[in-house]
């Protein structure tokens, strides 16, 4: 097949670009006043991180985008053993690391590795060369999807185990969609979907503090200075911002009221600092980068291009629902970051790095 290879999508390149940067600054001041306690005791101290790992991203997503995304073939296997296995091994008593009553991390040296961030990104690309190759197969019977289902259910399951059920969702709805773009009848994904649900409603009511908040979302105010704190402090420091908000790094709820004020719960500052007009303007960027990423899988010269771009763009349309729902009161509460947006050095990099193979893959759109 001859490829023609043009400049990446520029407005898709502009919108993520636009994050980063808010992102950036808002992790700043969202963290201006934790990082002067200790053990930080440096009120640059979470800037200088977010900074450090923004250029690793940059670097690591330019060099995707000029490395041609069908040579990912080769690597699709190997990278999906090695994030399975990395997987395991994070489970592991006493090999992985425990914060805040999770086991998600690896210390390599000075830093910390978080397997799900990285699995993420190899299951999108095995999932999408495999079902490049089997795409009647997935039409036609369940038989085609079982491998792909199976893989989801595990992976799902080794993230939930840590627990992160946030992640977990995350994964399974990724590849969910991407069989929706296979062409797997409907009938077949809507039994799939339910099954999904039931899922979740079991991972909930087996684990206290799950249950226990999903009870404080359905009613935050019998336990204000419990499960119901997130919630409340969270609504109340989005509706404080008003329509133009209380100016940046003029925002209170970040001293002491919302948890999580840099990373899973940032939305709430920005709504609190650059009010309705701000936070609008975020789900508006989202918006654009998921068109633009969608437009990429419509115009990809061939069906791995195609489901590539889907899995990544969906990838990060998911975890922004999730995210903004939760900040919002509109889902249960779990752990999970906003794209580009909140601290974490992990889910950017592997963030930047699929959107590098995106850009790639808009480098090759067949235009009609």
């Amino acid at each position: 097949m001859t490829r023609t290879k043009r400049s990446p999508d520029f407005i898709l390149l502009l919108v993520l670009l636009i994050l980063l940067s808010l992102g950036i600054v808002m992790v700043f001041s969202s963290s201006l006043w934790y990082a002067t306690l200790p053990p930080f005791n440096d009120t640059f101290y979470f800037l200088r991180k977010q900074l450090t790992w923004a250029v690793i991203g940059i670097v690591t997503m330019i060099a995707f985008m000029n490395y041609d995304y069908w040579r990912l073939k080769r690597w699709a296997g190997p990278l999906l053993i090695a994030g399975l296995g990395l997987l395991a091994v994070v489970l592991i008593p006493g090999v992985g690391v425990t914060k805040l009553g999770a086991q998600r991390w690896l210390n390599l040296g000075p830093l910390s590795f978080q397997p799900a961030e990285f699995v993420k990104l190899c299951l999108v690309i095995f999932i999408a060369y495999g079902l490049s190759g089997r795409l009647e197969k997935v039409k036609s019977s369940w038989l085609g999807m079982l491998p792909f289902l199976f893989l989801a259910a595990l992976s799902g399951g080794l993230i939930l185990l840590e627990p992160d059920l946030g992640t977990a969702v995350t994964v399974v709805g990724t590849i969910f969609i991407m069989l929706f773009a296979a062409g797997a009848r409907i009938g077949n994904l809507a039994l799939i979907g339910l099954l999904g649900l039931g899922a979740v409603g079991a991972a909930i009511l087996v684990e206290p503090y799950r249950l226990h908040r999903f009870l404080a979302f359905m009613d935050p105010e019998k336990d204000p200075q419990g499960a119901g704190w997130h919630i409340l402090n969270s609504l109340m420091s989005l509706g404080s911002g008003g329509f133009l908000g209380t100016g940046l790094g003029r925002g209170h709820a970040k001293y002491l009221w919302v948890p999580e004020r840099h990373t899973d719960f940032i939305f709430a500052i920005i709504g609190e600092e650059l009010g309705f007009i701000g936070a609008s303007l975020v789900i508006f960027l989202f918006i654009i980068l998921i068109w633009r990423g969608f437009r990429a899988a419509v115009t990809a010269p061939d069906s791995f291009g195609a489901l590539l771009a889907t899995g990544i763009i969906s990838g990060i349309g998911v975890q922004v629902i999730i995210n903004i729902g939760v900040v919002t009161s509109s889902l249960p509460i779990t752990g999970i970051t906003l794209p580009f947006i909140s601290f974490g050095g992990n889910s950017l990099v592997f963030s930047l790095a699929s959107m590098g193979i995106l850009l790639n893959i808009s480098r090759f759109s067949v235009y009609k």
